[in-house]
């Protein structure tokens, strides 16, 4: 009797593993995604003004880019286009009257957890395109340059549609408020935490 007990809850514990744990599409959220790093040179109310000026000129830029057709499109495109995004930035600044530097680069880096109007970002590793000015030590601001969500005329859904997103996938990033996927969504962060530490 002891052992069909223990058997049943084992099983009660697998199904309920199997109804939360984020699927392996799921956890390729990730790997869909091409983020905006915007780093001002400090804290300073004139740096931070500055920091969103150059913003809105690599926003601007990027309305004039023909949208990738998925995430690796997007990384070829931006990686031919750094030099063009740096003088962008950089005429900016100069123009505003500050001798900062611009540096620019396209990598993997450490994201928190940002919500964009109707979709929630995990915490975790992605693509980025990442803009620093001066010495880069102020606040920082995020966006999402694929999808399109900084930009973008449709709503975060239609984007994410646009760009491939499966079903699952959307569930997870927009039904973030609702209790299965709330929990599905903080395994996965931790997951990529996990991961992290112990591959990054």
């Amino acid at each position: 009797m002891k052992k069909l007990s223990r058997i049943l809850v084992l099983m009660s514990v697998a199904l309920i593993l199997v109804y939360f744990l984020p699927t392996p599409s799921e956890a390729e959220i990730y790997d869909k995604v091409l983020r905006l790093h915007v780093l001002a040179s400090s804290d300073s109310e004139e740096d931070q003004a500055l920091k969103l000026k150059v913003r809105d000129g690599i926003l601007e830029f990027s309305e004039t880019i023909k949208t990738p057709k998925d995430v690796e499109e997007a990384e070829k495109t931006y990686s031919a286009l750094l030099e063009r995004i740096k003088e962008t930035a950089q005429e900016i600044v100069d123009a505003e009257g500050f001798d900062y530097t611009v540096s620019v680069s396209l990598g993997y880096e450490f994201y928190p957890t940002r919500q964009y109007e109707d979709v929630c970002l995990p915490a975790g590793e992605y693509l980025s395109l990442r803009v620093m000015i001066g010495e880069a030590e102020g606040a920082n601001w995020w966006c999402v340059l694929y999808p399109p969500l900084c930009v973008s005329a449709a709503s975060g859904e239609e984007a994410l549609i646009d760009a491939g997103f499966t079903p699952e996938q959307m569930k997870i990033i927009t039904d973030s408020g609702d209790t299965r996927y709330k929990i599905k969504f903080k395994i996965l962060e931790g997951a990529k935490s996990l991961w992290n530490r112990m591959f990054g």
